[in-house]
């Protein structure tokens, strides 16, 4: 993805970060997702007439208030008339100090100097309350990380799921969404399965970190994982092998079928256009990421040990399940009460 300037031409500092991201195999979605933030970034500082190497931390700040202003020069005190939310904003600032970040090693000067503040403990994007940029008796204001609220992933009952299942047209699709379902997988990771993963005598699925996916699926994980499938699910894919897919010689799991080229693996274009799909016949809003929630939120009530789930989830660390999916409310609070005997 460029990021190109007034002239139209690419912004060599950007395109040669990019470029690093996508050598060391960050995903595709968040090399866009970084020269989103960057190309927002240059427009600002196009907008101020200011130089990227140039820049100070001041003018970072004054990029946040910018990012969260409706109206040019304009703060908004109330969160709500903000025309990004707080975890945007975040998001934007992650990407510009990764930028700088990267043109430190190259021996830019002031990317050295925010590189360099960041790591002191003063750049780990702490709330701040009282405005963007300018300065204090103490110095310059800091461009920080704004306070956001914290969102509960949506979740599906275990009755849409079945929704769900019971719209989809094609035994291939309703294996697809089934999988997810039960297992949590990652849509990547779904779409990346070969034969050779689907164990039917030991009811296992293997979840292996290719980089070679012709549809450009990715398992976002770092080792092969196992993860344990019911009997079910067992039979729907012998069902799928045998009314769907027929004599198609390939070893992904998930192929095209009903369009052309017939035996290429599914990619997520088609995945989506399924998602669409089923949310008109059914009527429920999703997304195949909601599933994966669904399937956690679910264990956990269920009172599956938060170390289970995260290795279910193929999470590297146990605390980024802790702070995703341990999202208990009142009624799962009374339940673990009354669990207890003590309700």
């Amino acid at each position: 993805m460029d990021v190109i300037d007034e002239r139209f031409e690419p912004v060599q500092p950007v395109e040669s970060y990019l470029s690093h991201l996508q050598a060391v195999e960050r995903s595709p979605n968040t090399v866009r997702a970084y020269a989103s933030s960057l190309r927002l970034f240059f427009e600002f500082l196009a907008g101020r007439g200011a130089a990227w190497e140039e820049v100070g931390l001041d003018e970072l700040g004054r990029f946040v208030s910018w990012l969260r202003s409706p109206a040019e020069g304009v703060i908004p005190i109330d969160a709500a008339v903000s025309a990004r939310s707080a975890s945007t904003v975040n998001r934007h600032l992650a990407a510009v100090f990764s930028f700088y970040e990267f043109h430190a090693r190259f021996g830019v000067g002031v990317a050295a100097e925010l590189v360099e503040w960041r790591r002191g403990g003063r750049g780990s994007y702490r709330p701040f309350l009282e405005g963007v940029g300018g300065r204090s008796r103490r110095g310059p204001r800091r461009p920080v990380r704004l306070r956001s609220e914290r969102r509960l992933p949506q979740t599906l009952t275990t009755e849409q799921v079945a929704v769900l299942l019971a719209a989809c047209g094609h035994v291939r699709d309703r294996l697809l969404i089934a999988l997810l379902a039960e297992t949590g997988m990652r849509a990547g990771q779904a779409l990346g399965l070969r034969h050779c993963d689907v164990i039917s005598r030991t009811k296992t699925v293997r979840i292996v970190p290719r980089s070679d996916n012709a549809n450009g699926a990715r398992a976002k994980c770092r080792d092969t994982a196992q993860i344990p499938v019911s009997a079910p699910l067992v039979r729907l894919y012998s069902e799928y092998l045998f009314d769907e897919y027929g004599e198609i010689d390939s070893d992904y799991v998930f192929v095209n079928l009903f369009a052309e080229p017939v035996g290429r693996p599914l990619g997520y274009s088609a995945v989506a256009g399924l998602v669409g799909r089923l949310r008109a016949r059914s009527g429920i809003d999703f997304s195949l990421h909601v599933l994966r929630h669904s399937a956690a939120s679910e264990w956990i009530r269920a009172g599956v040990p938060i170390e289970v789930v995260s290795k279910l989830l193929t999470h590297a660390s146990i605390a980024t399940t802790n702070d995703t999916y341990v999202h208990l409310d009142v009624e799962d609070l009374r339940a673990e009460l009354a669990r207890a005997g003590l309700r």
